[in-house]
């Protein structure tokens, strides 16, 4: 997922909503509806009474009883959540996770989810978390935690449920493709460090980075990871292979920071939405940390968001080559928006494009040289203390590639839409 750091209120907002509410509460309660909306803009009328009525009937008929706050957060959370899988009401727990996440560090099991067609899927499992070491895939479904069936309305309760104390477990139940019936996975939740960068030297010069995901401390890490390969190499790399694979996203910044990092000059992306906030475009600044070495970045299609951001820019401005599956195709920018309570709303605020002006929402990045999916195994199995090129064909096919004449050197190249 793709946040901006955002705190700042949005007190329209929070005065528009709560608008509605007390008109809503008045109509639930036998306010009269005779009178016709004054404009466009106001609530349309029928549809409040509508809901009223809901309300109302609820209130009275429900076999258990509800109060009025139990349902309008209701309301609000179903609200939110239909606009797409990705905008959500966060109340309590839910607004707090995000903040850890974006900091770096929670308790559970480590996956990213998104809600697509009623179905909660793996974006990602994080790397060295419960749900990674147990096997959990990318593109695999979430159908049952602890034997009750997910529920599809909402990823929040999703997310929640896989939370919890460290060192409790939880079973989760997953249908994954060719399958017949459900896999059954029991998960000790632990502390998820979310160490976002690792790197280490393929052989003399050639370096490789691991990025798993956005933080915001991710534009340093990368930058502390460089400089200890550099030393450890003796000399100036001559080549680097970044891997994205299953980096499900994160902070907006940190995305911006990494690209920044290889690039000269060029657009990193842009962006469009409704409010002058949700427009922007955000260029390099002088100063490649490879001075133009070759790049080759790893993909597939548990690289979403963050991770397309960089691909991207790092593709279009011809810094890079990509290798391996297309990717997940999350191109929307979530803003956190603070509201009172220590509640608040994520909602999609933009649409982003690569520095080729291409929105890549439902569509992914297809790379450059394209791996087969499940490379074979070798015939003699590989111990996992193993070195890495032993371990991972696909490191193995990038190192190749990098040692072409034809891999990377710097550029750039322009916008076909410019957005401020």
């Amino acid at each position: 997922m793709l946040r901006p750091m955002m705190t700042k209120s949005r007190h329209v907002l929070v005065l528009s909503v709560g608008f509605a509410i007390g008109a809503l509460l008045g109509l639930a309660h036998g306010a009269r509806a005779d009178k016709p909306p004054v404009s466009g803009s106001d609530l349309p009328w029928q549809d409040a009474r509508t809901l009223a009525d809901v309300l109302e009937r609820v209130k009275r008929e429900y076999v258990n009883p509800v109060d009025d706050h139990q349902l309008l957060q209701a309301a609000i959370r179903g609200m939110v959540s239909s606009l797409d899988p990705y905008s959500a009401y966060l109340d309590g727990d839910a607004y707090d996770e995000v903040k850890i996440s974006s900091s770096g560090q929670y308790s559970g099991v480590g996956i990213e989810v998104s809600m697509e067609d009623d179905e909660v899927v793996v974006v990602a499992p994080l790397e060295g978390s419960p749900a990674a070491q147990a096997g959990i895939r990318s593109g695999d479904v979430i159908a049952s935690i602890d034997g009750v069936p997910v529920n599809t309305t909402t990823l929040a309760d999703t997310i929640g449920r896989m939370r919890g104390k460290e060192g409790t477990t939880v079973k989760i139940g997953i249908l994954r493709e060719g399958g017949d019936e459900p896999l059954q996975f029991v998960l000790k939740r632990s502390r998820v460090d979310l160490k976002s960068v690792k790197a280490e030297l393929l052989e003399p010069g050639m370096g490789y980075v691991r990025i798993s995901q956005f933080s915001e401390t991710t534009g340093d890490d990368l930058d502390a990871a460089l400089k200890d390969l550099r030393k450890r190499n003796g000399t100036a790399l001559k080549g680097l292979v970044l891997d994205l694979r299953n980096n499900p996203g994160g902070v907006l910044e940190a995305a911006v920071a990494v690209s920044d990092t290889f690039l000269n000059s060029g657009v990193i992306v842009s962006a469009k939405g409704r409010t002058p906030e949700s427009k922007f475009e955000m260029d390099a600044t002088p100063g490649d940390a490879l001075d133009g070495a070759p790049i080759v970045i790893l993909v597939n299609g548990g690289s979403a968001s963050a991770a397309e951001i960089v691909a991207g820019a790092l593709k279009d401005n011809h810094r890079a080559k990509l290798m391996g599956r297309t990717t997940f195709g999350k191109g929307s920018v979530q803003t956190v928006i603070p509201m009172s309570g220590d509640r608040a709303i994520k909602l999609t605020t933009s649409l982003y494009y690569t520095p080729s002006g291409i929105s890549i929402n439902h569509r992914g990045i297809a790379p450059d040289i394209e791996l087969q999916r499940d490379p074979k195994p070798p015939s003699v199995a590989v111990p996992d203390d193993a070195p890495l090129l032993q371990r991972d064909a696909d490191v193995k096919r990038a190192l190749q590639e990098l040692k072409l004449p034809t891999v990377g050197g710097s550029g750039s190249v322009t916008a076909s839409a410019r957005l401020r």
